[in-house]
């Protein structure tokens, strides 16, 4: 199975049970965790379901495992009373790739109906306790219909790389509304307190209710596995790993 950047094979294709909400809410495998952490436990929190998965060709895989049971390495989740789909993606997916995941995410969207995409992400970059807080980048029509009178702030200057900037390229060039929530994440795996951050923003934007309190509960239970997801992000060659330079 090749890994060769400028391999013209690498495919990603989504298959679901259900049709997708308007909204699909999504955390990928990045450095820290923090988006991943808390889309997963808020999927546990809100007791969703599984609705579908993405498969990857031509891409070195993981299968993930809990309780002896296999499961795929990026999923759908949701429920009929609830109008948002998670995604929790455990594949890291490598920034000559992520153009393939972002635009196979992009036509699933456009073909069933999914009309908005918010990534909660983490960002390794110096900062002070000051701006332990989630800061925003979304295009117009996100702002206006998600963040007007909510206390977070825009992100300083800077530019996203890999799947999030895919993401929010198409949504400057079409009707899909599109945002990124982004936080500080320290170096220990998982950042607990950077997804706390990101699900209190998801509670504020969406009036998701979802109790915070067992999250370090949560976040020890799945520590080990976490740990060893993170090791394998640390392997990584620098030139697959994206940039996200951004500047609070």
């Amino acid at each position: 199975m090749s890994s060769d950047p400028r391999s013209p094979r690498v495919s990603f294709e989504i298959r679901h049970d259900e049709e997708p909400s308007e909204t699909l809410l999504a955390g990928l495998s990045e450095f820290g965790l923090a988006g991943l952490t808390a889309v997963e436990y808020l999927v546990e929190q809100l007791d969703l379901e599984e609705t579908g998965h993405v498969t990857a060709e031509r891409l070195p895989a993981i299968t993930p495992f809990q309780n002896g049971r296999p499961h795929h390495h990026t999923r759908l989740f949701s429920r009929p009373n609830l109008d948002l789909t998670m995604l929790v993606g455990e594949l890291f997916v490598p920034v000559w790739a992520a153009d393939s995941f972002a635009s196979a995410i992009l036509d699933w969207t456009q073909g069933n109906g999914v009309e908005e995409i918010a990534v909660l992400s983490g960002i390794p970059v110096p900062h002070g306790p000051e701006e332990h807080r989630v800061f925003y980048v979304a295009t117009d029509d996100y702002r206006k219909k998600r963040l007007d009178g909510v206390d977070i702030p825009g992100m300083g200057r800077g530019f996203l790389d890999g799947t999030k900037a895919t993401l929010v390229a198409r949504g400057l060039e079409s009707s899909l509304t599109t945002g990124v929530y982004v936080t500080p994440v320290h170096a220990q795996t998982p950042d607990v307190e950077a997804a706390l951050r990101l699900i209190d923003a998801v509670r504020d934007v969406y009036g998701v209710s979802v109790d915070t309190d067992p999250l370090e509960a949560f976040a020890e239970e799945v520590g080990e596995y976490y740990a060893e997801l993170a090791a394998r992000l640390e392997t990584v060659q620098e030139t697959e790993r994206p940039d996200d330079r951004m500047y609070m």
